[in-house]
């Protein structure tokens, strides 16, 4: 039981030579005809765009300062997210000084700890969105897939990595206004899919975070070139509006559910994560004069929420606020959506109530939503409708009673939803394929 408790920690935060080149920088020169004999049923080339936490990292280590002994100074690199046995006691400072940012207010950036150098996925590959932590923990069992289930549902009715299936991952610790090559990377592999799919559009497929770096791109793109190239966008759990959680994040820290490590040291680490401060709630979804929090007989809401954060010594997150102001931007994307989310999940948090003086554990006032975004946030692609900027395209919503944030991602439900939009199928699970009781019950943002 404590093996399995612990991989709850992952709440945080063969190539054949038509294969897809694109991550190497090149387009590919091989035969179209052999890839095409790979989508014969001319399927619309699939797009996973990750939330936070939804792909691995990997660091190199040149370290002068280590916070214990035990922790390494240099090594070459490997997975720093996601591998729980670097989150038990102890072991956890070493994983919390390798995984923190530092905030230059004068250069508007965030920085690695000195002799900590990140290194990413190969971009258009899916492999490491699928399985986040590819530790196999108990058995058959395997609590690190991510992207798992819909990848091999998809995989098993037609689709092929690499040919019709990618992936795009990037530093999900930073905010869209420091991914900005990830954007003109993410344009490069919709072309390059497209082409090689004999001019079929592209569908996204993006969860929580995802969603929100999704619709930002769309928003830079012309309409010509969205009409051409992008058949749908396809969201799972989509905080479009924020999340009081990320206010609980970055105050106190926020363990994922995970309930076997003190949440000061996951706060160590994400209130330094320009993403997390992205994800509070926007002035689109919460009214100015809403108590989001409460402490010593004082409310913040949206006027004066950057106070609370200098009341409790947190000056960095306010500056990233006012760094991350413009990508509060909610035109709508201009493709056919489809918006797929989770609610009445009892336990999201609604406010915060610190009592007399600021502690780590606040007293949390529950209401609706998917267990880590209100549901006001998770609805709000219907305020697109009729709008100038979504024109004529349609917008599909579809609520799943009771179905936490990150299951999303492997309920039947859902899954069988994308496999009507993309293979016509609607049979999700068969006899090969792992149910989602057998998957772990994780909240990333």
């Amino acid at each position: 039981m404590r093996i399995v408790q612990w991989t709850a920690i992952l709440l945080l935060f063969c190539l054949c030579d038509a294969r897809l080149d694109f991550w190497n920088g090149k387009e590919s020169t091989h035969n179209h005809n052999k890839v095409n004999d790979l989508n014969p049923n001319k399927f619309s080339p699939v797009i996973f765009i990750p939330g936070c936490g939804g792909n691995k990292l990997q660091a190199r280590l040149n370290k002068a300062i280590v916070p214990h002994f035990f922790c390494w100074k240099n090594n070459d690199y490997f997975d720093v997210w996601l591998d729980p046995t670097q989150m038990v006691p102890l072991e956890i400072d070493c994983w919390v000084d390798n995984m923190k940012l530092s905030y230059d207010n004068v250069t508007r950036k965030t920085r690695n700890t000195p002799g900590v150098e990140f290194k990413l996925p190969e971009f258009g590959r899916t492999e490491d969105l699928e399985w986040v932590d590819t530790t196999p923990i108990v058995d058959r069992y395997d609590y690190g897939a991510y992207y798992y289930s819909i990848a091999h549902a998809l995989v098993d009715r037609g689709y092929a990595r690499g040919y019709t299936l990618f992936g795009a991952p990037y530093d999900f610790r930073r905010g869209p206004n420091e991914n900005k090559d990830w954007f003109l990377r993410l344009k490069e592999l919709v072309e390059y899919s497209y082409k090689m799919n004999d001019n079929i559009g592209v569908t996204f497929i993006a969860h929580s975070m995802g969603g929100r770096m999704l619709l930002h791109f769309l928003q830079q793109m012309p309409q010509e070139w969205k009409d051409q190239y992008v058949k749908q966008m396809i969201t799972l759990s989509t905080p479009w509006g924020g999340s009081i959680q990320a206010i609980q994040a970055i105050s106190v820290g926020y363990d994922f559910g995970a309930n076997v490590i003190q949440n000061i040291k996951m706060k160590q680490v994400q209130e330094t994560c320009p993403s997390v401060v992205w994800l509070m709630p926007s002035k689109h979804f919460w009214k100015q004069d809403e108590v989001m929090v409460t402490m010593n007989k004082k409310n913040y809401t949206l006027q004066n929420i950057d106070q609370f954060f200098y009341d409790i010594g947190l000056k960095n997150a306010v500056e990233m606020r006012k760094d991350l102001e413009p990508f509060d931007d909610f035109t709508a994307p201009g493709v056919e959506v489809h918006c797929l989310y989770g609610e009445n999940v009892g336990d999201t948090v609604e406010r915060l109530d610190f009592g007399a003086a600021y502690n780590q554990y606040p007293t949390i006032i529950l209401g609706n939503g998917d267990g880590t975004v209100n549901r006001r946030s998770l609805i709000g692609c219907g305020h697109w409708e009729n709008s100038d900027s979504q024109g004529e395209h349609k917008i599909y919503q579809h609520a799943y009673p009771n179905v936490e944030h990150y299951n999303l991602l492997s309920d039947a439900g859902p899954i069988n939803y994308i496999l009507s939009k993309l293979t016509g199928d609607h049979d999700y699970p068969r006899s090969t394929e792992r149910p989602s009781s057998n998957m772990m019950k994780i909240r990333l943002f």
